[in-house]
Formats: structure tokens, sequence, C-alpha cells
């Protein structure tokens, strides 16, 4: 049985750093489940529509061994949702991988887990991420411990790769 992945999903997300990690990872043989707040179809910052395979209600965190949190301006969204915060919060207290990119540590300065830790993210947020305690650094992929960060769309090689080494090393 493939090991499942959670990759979040709401309106504006930032189509490329939801779609590369979603078949990255089912590439590297993960089940990548694409989680939203409800069952219908989400717009990308372009227009590209998605319909996700799960919804937040519906799903444990205890079954996953890991989350994507993608960025655009979904993360905005997804941090206003207790369910998603929860379940964020929840995957990363039992070490599990928390990917992050871009706008995404919006969504980890709400689950409570970003203070004290050495990340990265597009420098938009870079303010948020330090008043949350953050040390920002500004490269293109950072890791702490469990949390995996990255700046942007042209980070990702970066961000996967070191996500897929966690993913092998906690197999």
């Amino acid at each position: 049985m493939a090991r499942k992945i959670a990759v979040l999903l709401d309106d504006l997300v930032n189509e490329q750093e939801f779609i590369y990690p979603y078949y990255r990872l089912r590439e590297a043989g993960f089940e990548s489940v694409s989680v939203a707040a409800e069952k219908r179809v989400y717009k990308g910052k372009n227009g590209v529509p998605f319909a996700p395979d799960a919804v937040i209600g519906d799903v444990i965190a205890g079954e996953f061994d890991g989350v994507i949190v993608p960025g655009g301006y979904a993360p905005d969204n997804l941090r206003r949702n207790k369910a998603m915060v929860a379940f964020v919060h929840d995957l990363c207290s039992k070490g599990k991988v928390v990917a992050m990119i871009c706008h995404g540590g919006w969504v980890g300065i709400s689950a409570g887990i970003v203070k004290g830790r050495k990340l990265t993210s597009t420098v938009a947020i870079r303010d948020d991420m330090t008043n949350a305690g953050v040390v920002w650094v500004d490269q293109a992929v950072a890791v702490d411990a469990n949390l995996v960060t990255s700046r942007s769309p042209a980070d990702l090689p970066d961000f996967m790769r070191e996500v897929l080494k966690f993913l092998a090393v906690t197999a």
C-alpha cells in the first residue's frame, strides 16, 4: 500500500506549486491526495480548475505521512479553516513532513509550528514569518527537522528533492 501525502487545495492556488508536487509524489510511488474544504471545483491563480480527491472533514491525519502546502493565495483561505490548520499541526506534532512553499508558510504560522525554526518563504510574507518567530533565510530550500520550505516555483526541484529525501529516511 502506497504511503499517502496530502496536497492542500483552495482557490487561487499557484498551479505549478500544486501540480508539480502532486504528480512528483505519484511518480515516486506515493499516493498523493488533494484535500480541500469542500467537494467543488477550485480555480488556481491562472484559472486552471481542480477538483479535490478528498475533503478535510473526511480525512484523518494519522493516515498520512505528510502534507504539502502550495502557495499562491490559497494559503490565506486554508489558514482560516480550523480543520486544515489542525490537520497540519497534527502531522507536524507526529514528526511527519510538512512542506510549505511560497505563501504556504501562512498555514504553518496559523498552525503554531514555525516559531524558532529556520525556514524560507516568498519574500512577500517574510515579515509575517519573522513576526511569528521564524529564523528566515533567503535560499531555495530550507529544512528544519520535519519542515521543508521553499520560496517560489523556481525552487520546486530543490523543494521536492528534500521532501522525497525526508520521506525516504522515514520509510
